[in-house]
């Protein structure tokens, strides 16, 4: 068998880079300047035709209006798209650096200058709004977009006070989450042989079954993450009462108002999801202790939750992941598989390690074009779901693109439904293939392995969050000590006595990009685990009757409310019980991996 080194050293993996020209025409940064500035020209027509004029037109006069924005913002957002794939891939570049730079710049101007519209449509009377989106079938493009658009007039500003802010915020809060980017792409963790290893790369060793190299690893992070500790704490603080502001400035009640309108989620049904996910801490606990157990361990230290409970990890070729990953999303449907394979040979991902790449995985929807997906493969089993997850979105992105760039994405609450179902689809499959009780616990493992990372530690972010911003608000800038605090509060509650947090551990709150890029989107993973867990629960059920009705839904993309997506597949967002029964299907896994266990190695 392959070593992991010679895997990832294999040309098909190497060489898989994706293509932006397209994007740009194949201009490459000429394209992007042009873009913007055919896009900055078309801007200053539209504002000279439409401003102050909003309440004087007709249905077809808003349809032309929102046909021509239409065509500006697909414009930017191809220019945005391709410098910041460009930058994601070598962060350390300054060319790509101040490329971006100018697209923000010259984005911002733009946004400026076509203010006023939004301004004007929210201006309207109800009355009035309702009569031209019913006066023109034609305006269906755009009709839940400006819908959804009048949700925030009470939080809206003064069209000089809104120019103001949107300037401002170049060289505020985007040039903070940009310095907060480049320091953590620059990190570099060392190992015992004093070579460096990019974040991304040490952390896959957090899965390994040697725990001594779990415990050097997680030193050798922390150790890592120690040198720019006090800088990143104080972005952190700033980003974090620059929100404080504009969260008054806007009248949002509290923290996480201004995320749930931008979630299509009402404040209460997202407490309610906070409340049922946090009510059923006992699950991670008791996973946990199994996972203690299983790995011959007394108690779990912090740098165990990812071990795999296997002596040995199976490793995947690239090509081996790609064939399980598309050959899986085609049995369930010829559409989807055949989607999924165009990302491989039409050059749509990004797939090696590389320095000055940034960590994660994402899929990155370009209007106009095609999705494009990063990601960081490392030849483990995780990596396989990975793939299988980063392609959910795209399948997403590409059945919506006819929507256009009105709705073609939909709310992050819905977002991870296809990425969590295409995740579904591939383990499904891995249960099925196992040889044995042995093999089904140890893929069980690694599921609720990420079932926990994905509901419940993200809801213990979300914890965490609300204890920064809630206490800035309070208290003022908060020590790096306070922080740290916070983050070991919040990861306790979840973790119990089942757990033990290391000192090393406290630190690890600095590298995660979503609490700067995107204050309060970790629940958001919750949401889109357990809907998505209820959709697949659906096509257990009825079978593949439910596949048509769910590519309808993925292909509405953002055209229509959460509840109205969910209805489509037979779920009923409005249920109080149904975050209940997403649990219970977490629950289910959990009990499964119980019974294995116990059957294999029985105790009194």
């Amino acid at each position: 068998m392959a070593s992991p080194e010679q895997l990832l050293r294999d040309p098909e993996l190497t060489e898989s880079a994706w293509d932006l020209a397209p994007i740009v025409d194949g201009e490459g940064d000429e394209g992007v300047r042009r873009l913007l500035g055919e896009a900055l020209a078309r801007s200053g027509a539209f504002a000279e035709a439409y401003a102050g004029k909003v309440a004087t037109l007709a249905s077809a006069g808003l349809r032309e209006a929102m046909l021509e924005l239409g065509a500006i913002m697909e414009l930017v957002d191809r220019a945005g798209s391709y410098a910041m794939l460009s930058f994601s891939t070598d962060s350390a570049d300054p060319a790509r650096g101040a490329l971006l730079q100018h697209v923000q710049e010259r984005g911002t101007e733009i946004e400026t200058e076509l203010l006023f519209f939004e301004l004007e449509w929210a201006a309207l009377s109800d009355e009035q709004a309702q009569t031209l989106l019913e006066g023109d079938a034609d305006l269906e493009f755009c009709a839940h977009h400006l819908r959804s658009a009048r949700r925030y007039r009470p939080h809206l500003l003064s069209e000089p006070e809104e120019r103001v802010l949107a300037e401002k915020g170049l060289s505020s809060s985007a040039a903070w989450a940009r310095l907060f980017g480049e320091q953590v792409a620059a990190i570099r963790v060392h190992d015992e042989a004093g070579l460096e290893r990019p974040l991304e790369a040490a952390f896959s060793d957090l899965a390994s079954p040697d725990r001594e190299l779990r415990a050097r690893t997680a030193e050798a992070i922390s150790a890592a993450l120690e040198p720019g500790l006090r800088t990143r704490a104080y972005i952190y603080n700033t980003l974090v009462y620059d929100k404080s502001v504009d969260d008054r400035l806007r009248r949002y009640p509290h923290w996480l108002a201004a995320r749930n309108l931008a979630n299509e989620a009402d404040d209460g049904s997202v407490l309610a999801l906070i409340n049922a996910v946090r009510g059923r801490y006992d699950i991670p606990q008791r996973w946990y202790r199994l996972k203690a157990r299983l790995l011959g361990l007394e108690r779990l230290s912090d740098y165990d939750r990812n071990a795999t409970v296997a002596d040995s990890e199976p490793l995947y070729s690239y090509a081996q992941a790609r064939e399980l990953v598309t050959d899986t999303y085609a049995r369930f449907s010829p559409q989807a598989g055949q989607i999924a394979r165009r990302f491989f040979d039409e050059h749509w991902i990004d797939a090696p390690l590389r320095e000055n790449k940034r960590g994660g995985a994402y899929c990155a929807t370009v209007s106009g074009v095609h999705p494009y997906v990063m990601l960081n493969f490392t030849a483990r089993r995780r990596d396989v779901m990975t793939i299988a997850h980063e392609l959910g979105h795209g399948l997403h992105a590409v059945l919506a693109d006819k929507q256009g760039i009105f709705h073609q994405s939909t709310p992050l609450t819905v977002a991870e439904t296809a990425s969590v179902f295409g995740e579904t689809l591939v383990f499904e499959r891995l249960l099925e293939e196992c040889e044995g009780d042995q093999q089904r616990l140890e893929l069980l493992a690694g599921r609720i392995d990420d079932a926990v990372a994905t509901v419940f530690r993200q809801m213990a972010m979300n914890r965490f969050e609300h204890l920064i911003h809630t206490r800035r608000r309070q208290q003022g800038e908060l020590s790096v000590e306070d922080i740290s605090a916070a983050w070991v509060e919040s990861q306790a509650e979840m973790l119990g006595d089942a757990v033990e947090i290391t000192p090393g551990y406290h630190s690890w709150w600095s590298y995660i990009p979503h609490f700067i890029n995107t204050p309060g989107y970790v629940y958001a993973y919750a949401y889109g685990q357990l809907l998505a867990l209820s959709v697949y629960g659906r096509y257990r059920e009825v079978g593949p009757t439910l596949v048509p009705k769910y590519l309808e839904m993925l292909a509405a993309g953002g055209s229509r409310p959460p509840q109205e997506l969910g209805a489509m597949v037979g779920v009923d967002l409005a249920d109080p019980g149904f975050w209940d029964a997403g649990l219970a299907l977490v629950n289910a896994q959990l009990a499964a991996a119980e019974e294995l266990a116990q059957r294999l190695a029985p105790q009194g």
